[in-house]
């Protein structure tokens, strides 16, 4: 499976802020269950990662593009690449009628955190990483309007 990996770093240490776009904030409620410690940040994604996401044809991901701030506030899992070695990252999946996963990595030289990846993840590959423990189930609190 591919995965897309687009940010041009350059834009937010430039301060060229018309070609990102705020999606977010970090929950550091995350960093209790993964045992991280990152900040509450905000989180950006390129402009250019629709672009992207066509030419490699994640047609199902593109769909949700406009839902990164939803997967972001409420995820149903969450967890940590461990193939990302001295990396702050997280990766959060949400279920629609396709599972998205968005990758969320820290660039700590520059102090943002920014949308890394972007793609659909099968229902057997969610089962495989809680399995195993990459991924665990996230609860959001709701309050009772009763």
């Amino acid at each position: 499976m591919l995965l897309i990996t687009y940010y041009d770093e350059t834009l937010v240490e430039t301060g060229m802020d018309d070609n990102i776009i705020k999606v977010g904030k970090y929950n550091t409620k995350f960093n209790d269950i993964l045992g991280l410690s990152i900040d509450e940040l905000e989180i950006y994604r390129s402009k250019g990662l629709p672009t992207h996401m066509i030419k490699s044809k994640h047609f199902k991901a593109l769909k949700y593009i406009d839902y990164i701030p939803e997967i972001i506030k409420t995820p149903d899992y969450i967890g940590v690449n461990p193939n990302e070695n001295g990396t702050e990252s997280v990766e959060l999946i949400k279920r629609y009628k396709d599972n998205i996963l968005i990758g969320i990595k820290l660039d700590k030289e520059n102090g943002y955190l920014y949308v890394s990846t972007m793609h659909d993840i099968q229902e057997a590959k969610i089962n495989r990483r809680l399995y195993s423990g990459r991924i665990k189930e996230y609860f959001v609190d709701k309050k009772n309007d009763e």
